[in-house]
């Protein structure tokens, strides 16, 4: 089939993955309104283009977090990337490498902060989940002696959201077989012997002598996260890593002001793409007062799915983007292939939509592009 859209690479996924899989990768937290009120929030901006300017060339590329890119957005950090495709944390950090925009590596990661790094010559940025002080301090540590250049602290899952479809299916790692599931795999064949061929991915972070414990592991699929982690701890975390330091899922102004205040490099505006609080602000909705706000970067994911909401994004202040389940779908559809051609996909249409409201350069976008 030929892939046009994100919609193409999603459909195709869900045909290769088993029903298991991709209601991991699609869900949302209760009833999934939070999922829809995202694009619906997005979808609602509309650009007030401008006319007889010269677009014959054009500028897509960004300064983030200090340094130039290739594209106004990066990779999300997303868990569990090799149950879509064998050794997929890697696939997609070389995709993103090649494409020159940053990779976002999750502590839930099926390869280890150590084997991405050496698999990957690009720009690396580690998401670091805080289950307990000393595991984070050897995380941190890892990452900072693997050359990431960026830390994220994601702060919005104290408890795990309640994701029905999981719960359901019985999503877990490792895979609880039942009847049930093992016809869900005889009837993804290609999935299933992948998995017999590569074995089921584990938290490969998880994986040293030290870390080999399956209490947290459990933790860690459960959400059960440090709930008490608070501003003095951000503190001490900006005390331990030395370089731009990122946090992930602030949902108010007031937050965003705060993170400025204690000397975060950034912050990304972030509602966990629908996964966590059902009844939550599209992050679209606050992105221009938090912009306007600080000094710091601001960036923005959840619901972002083409390279005109990119472009949007930008125009109300946002730095950059994190792009998650779209990348995802091309994964589990054509693997790093795929992910290739979706960061392109997004490349393109970025390019293309500032060519039709008539701005040549993405660094000149501004409010008057939108429509108020």
């Amino acid at each position: 089939m030929k892939m046009i859209s994100h919609n193409d690479y999603r459909r195709a996924a869900k045909s290769k993955l088993p029903k298991m899989v991709f209601d991991y990768l699609e869900g949302g937290a209760d009833d999934e309104v939070g999922l829809q009120h995202n694009l619906s929030e997005i979808e609602k901006i509309k650009f007030a283009p401008k006319r007889l300017l010269d677009v014959g060339s054009r500028n897509i590329s960004r300064t983030i977090l200090g340094k130039s890119q290739q594209a106004p957005f990066a990779v999300a950090p997303t868990g569990l990337n090799g149950m879509f495709s064998s050794n997929g944390d890697v696939k997609i950090a070389r995709a993103a490498a090649k494409a020159g925009i940053p990779f976002s590596l999750s502590t839930a990661s099926n390869a280890s902060i150590e084997e991405v790094a050496k698999a990957c010559d690009g720009e690396l940025w580690f998401q670091l989940y805080v289950i307990h002080r000393e595991l984070a301090k050897q995380f941190v540590e890892r990452a900072k002696n693997s050359g990431y250049q960026v830390l994220i602290l994601t702060v919005d899952v104290g408890v795990n959201g309640y994701r029905e479809r999981d719960l359901r299916n019985g999503f877990s790692l490792p895979a609880k077989y039942t009847p049930r599931t093992i016809l869900d795999g005889a009837l993804h064949p290609a999935w299933s012997l992948n998995l017999l061929k590569n074995g089921m991915p584990k938290l490969a972070n998880f994986e040293t002598a030290e870390l080999n414990d399956i209490e947290v592991q459990a933790a860690l699929m459960s959400r059960k996260m440090d709930a008490s982690f608070n501003w003095e701890d951000l503190r001490w975390l900006r005390d331990q890593w030395p370089h731009r330091l990122v946090v992930k899922g602030i949902n108010s102004v007031e937050d965003v002001k705060r993170c400025a205040e204690m000397g975060i490099d950034g912050v990304v505006l972030s509602n966990h793409g629908g996964r966590q609080l059902d009844s939550c602000i599209a992050p679209i909705q606050i992105l221009e007062r938090a912009a306007s706000s600080v000094d710091i970067s601001v960036m923005i994911d959840s619901g972002i799915r083409r390279g005109s909401d990119i472009v949007k994004a930008v125009a109300l202040g946002a730095e950059a983007t994190l792009i998650g389940r779209p990348l995802l779908w091309a994964l589990a559809a054509r693997g790093e292939e795929g992910v290739g051609e979706m960061i392109q996909m997004l490349k393109d249409d970025v390019d293309r939509t500032l060519a039709h409201i008539g701005c040549a350069d993405i660094n000149q976008l501004d409010k008057s592009f939108i429509y108020s």
